[in-house]
């Protein structure tokens, strides 16, 4: 199998790559990462020297340089590239739909001219929108993007489906709930909250902390992807969630305690445009149809992960400073 990872310095996508080098020893991984500011070659330091790894810098919206990446005739592609903090979205739109929905289009047009035998595409919980105090996301829930991240992800899954049927492409799709663990770039809610505290600084907690989200470990949803690369039906989607739903308060609560620091680090901020309330995932399908379960629970993944920070700080830190 020769695999083209797409965002393979990215946080899921790093972790992707290394756990198909580990587990898949007879595959040959190419990981296409633009290297944007989320895009970290320290994250894959590790695996540099495999030689079935090989790194190729370059942009999936470049026509010239993804017609060289599939001329060498890649059998599956797993899509992770992608702009993908919501706060970036709101303050500059413009690069998310380039990225994340012509970038997308460009992909599927060079696979489907190269006879790519599957197309994977990682996708997101936010494209279904916002849930009430009940209820959970399911593969039929009607799309309602709230930010342009999600709009911008939202298209780039229509894009998708619709190259299955209209050109028979093997395409599948995953939506996942919010990821934790090891190589998150410290923006994102948990590694910002463990990293503050770390250097002595306060916590900020959009609105009044209330908004819930899934977690799932970035290990386990690695997992889920694998088995819906390999055995997914084409033309499917399968929602991968963690069924581990926190208020943000809750989060930052848990890290203050695993951090032996009290409420006063915490700082309310304004809260964020149109913040989502609620997510959460029904991930039924792909426990019945591949026989996915989560391998951490929360109670053990989160002080893990703030270990992982921890310990981590040559990783983080220049990351943090920009």
């Amino acid at each position: 199998m020769h695999l083209l990872v797409t965002g393979g310095c990215g946080f899921i996508g790093s972790n992707f790559v290394r756990m198909i080098l580990a587990e898949r020893p007879d595959w040959r991984v190419t990981n296409i990462d633009k290297l944007t500011y989320a895009g970290n070659r320290a994250s894959l330091a590790d695996v540099e020297s495999n030689l079935n790894y090989r790194f190729v810098h370059a942009d999936i919206c470049d026509k010239t340089a993804m017609a060289e990446v599939f001329a060498t005739k890649p059998d599956a592609v797993a899509h992770f590239a992608a702009e993908s903090h919501v706060d970036r979205s709101i303050t500059g739109p413009e690069i998310f739909v380039i990225t994340n929905v012509l970038g997308t289009q460009n992909l599927l047009e060079f696979a489907r001219q190269s006879g790519v035998g599957r197309f994977l595409h990682v996708s997101t919980d936010e494209v279904y929108g916002s849930l009430g105090a009940t209820g959970l996301f399911t593969e039929t829930t009607p799309y309602a993007p709230n930010s342009p991240y999600s709009a911008s992800k939202a298209g780039s899954d229509l894009l998708v489906r619709a190259y299955h049927h209209t050109f028979g492409m093997d395409t599948v799709i995953t939506n996942c709930s919010n990821n934790y663990g090891p190589y998150q770039y410290p923006e994102k809610l948990i590694p910002l909250l463990i990293t503050n505290l770390m250097d002595g600084l306060q916590i900020p907690i959009y609105g009044d902390g209330l908004n819930v989200r899934d977690w799932l470990h970035v290990e386990d949803h690695c997992r889920g992807i694998l088995l819906a690369l390999e055995k997914g039906r084409a033309g499917e989607t399968y929602n991968i969630g963690g069924r581990n739903e926190r208020t943000n308060m809750e989060i930052a609560r848990g890290i203050l305690k695993l951090m032996s620091k009290d409420e006063s680090s915490i700082r309310y901020v304004e809260d964020r445009l149109g913040h989502d309330k609620r997510y959460a995932i029904d991930a039924d399908k792909i426990r019945a149809e591949l026989g996915w379960e989560p391998r951490h629970t929360f109670d053990t993944g989160l002080p893990a992960t703030v270990a992982w920070y921890q310990s981590h700080e040559a990783w983080w830190r220049p990351l943090k400073k920009k």
